[in-house]
Formats: C-alpha cells, sequence, structure tokens
C-alpha cells in the first residue's frame, strides 16, 4: 500500500500514514492564508525512503490548491522547497 498524506487540522499538520499508521508529520500554524511549517519529522525506522519529501511535496500541493501561501520555519520545508524551484513561487514575503 502506497502512504497516503491528509491535513489534520485538529492537530495542526500534514500526516503521512500508511492506513492506520502514522509515518510522519509536518507541523504547522495558520496565519490567514499563510501555513508556517514548523516542524517536519519521519519515523526513522521505516524502511521506506522519500517519506519526507512524499509528506511536504503533498502538503504544498495542498496549500496551492486552496491557493495559500508558506512560510517555512522549517529547515526540512526549506530545504525541499530551495531544491524545488517549482515551489519557490509559495513563499510568503517575510512579515506576512
Amino acid at each position: 500500500m502506497e502512504p497516503t498524506v491528509r491535513d489534520a487540522p485538529e492537530a495542526s499538520r500534514y500526516e503521512i500514514r500508511d492506513g492506520e499508521q502514522l509515518l510522519g508529520h509536518a507541523d504547522y500554524e495558520r496565519r490567514g492564508d499563510t501555513v508556517v511549517f514548523t516542524h517536519t519529522e519521519v519515523d526513522q525506522d521505516s524502511d521506506r525512503k522519500g517519506l519526507g519529501s512524499t509528506l511536504v511535496r503533498a502538503a504544498l500541493d495542498d496549500v496551492r490548491a486552496k491557493g495559500g501561501s508558506v512560510l517555512p520555519q522549517c529547515s526540512f520545508v526549506r530545504g525541499w522547497i530551495e531544491k524545488h524551484d517549482d515551489y519557490a513561487d509559495l513563499v510568503a514575503a517575510p512579515g506576512s
């Protein structure tokens, strides 16, 4: 089964799961239409590679689909965006 990513607004995070098993999460704070990513964590014991990338890509795609922007305070999310230029347009100006 492929892992799935979903927004869990009640927990202020995006989650990546395999069925009911939580494999990781990207925590955020909402500031209007801006999503401030504060921390990302994935299961280091999983034999699956690329969970963090799958999680971040899906979260950013969701923000884009909703017409929002992001502030990547989390170093993982910031680094991921730096490596994927096609997501740079999502980054809000500082102070947003």
